[in-house]
């Protein structure tokens, strides 16, 4: 299962799919916990998480399968290009998504003395919301609720923003191989 011999080139967009695969795994798996936990409260799941779990979803079946084509040869590398850069700008929504109310919060020092107050009333809050059977959880509240659910969103947020520039990367690897396949070989000068 070795697959065509694009050099270099080829190498690294096989290793770059790899990756993204990785990465878009580890943020299903996280998202879905999150969304279970709410559920499982009798809360509707924050429109952030659900969100990033149908974007993560839809990128990890469209990796897998344009990996099979690569492998036999049939990838469409222009086509390829343009739904790279589709990806990207819907990686680029939920890295931002994500990641601004987490870009103000400091994980370290949730649960500390010094901000017991203000954890108290967020813990109020949240039982308030999970007491409600049926309301939405807000993404802004459950990001502070406890450290590991901060650092876990601290991890998604960054493998959303490292899935960008892998998505920018392979789109440039599918543009440059497109380049390659649709190249002329020099003709013959002996004739």
């Amino acid at each position: 299962m070795a697959g065509p011999n694009h050099g270099a080139l080829g190498s690294t967009f096989k290793i770059v799919r790899i990756l993204q695969a990785i990465s878009l795994i580890a943020i299903i798996g996280m998202a879905a916990n999150f969304i279970s936990q709410m559920v499982s409260h009798n809360n509707a799941p924050s429109d952030v998480l659900v969100g990033t779990l149908s974007v993560t979803c839809i990128a990890v079946l469209y990796c897998a399968i344009t990996y099979l084509l690569y492998i036999d040869e049939i990838l469409p590398f222009l086509i390829t290009t343009g739904m790279d850069g589709m990806l990207l700008i819907a990686l680029i929504v939920v890295a931002v998504v994500v990641g601004k109310p987490l870009s103000y919060l400091n994980c370290q020092v949730i649960g500390s003395s010094s901000v017991s107050e203000s954890t108290y009333q967020l813990g109020l809050e949240l039982k308030k919301s999970f007491s409600k059977e049926g309301s939405k959880v807000q993404y802004s509240n459950w990001i502070g609720a406890n450290k590991i659910t901060c650092y876990e969103m601290k991890a998604i947020w960054g493998l959303s923003i490292a899935l960008c520039i892998l998505f920018a990367f392979s789109a440039v690897c599918s543009v440059c191989l497109w380049r390659r396949s649709r190249a002329v070989p020099p003709k013959s000068v002996e004739g």
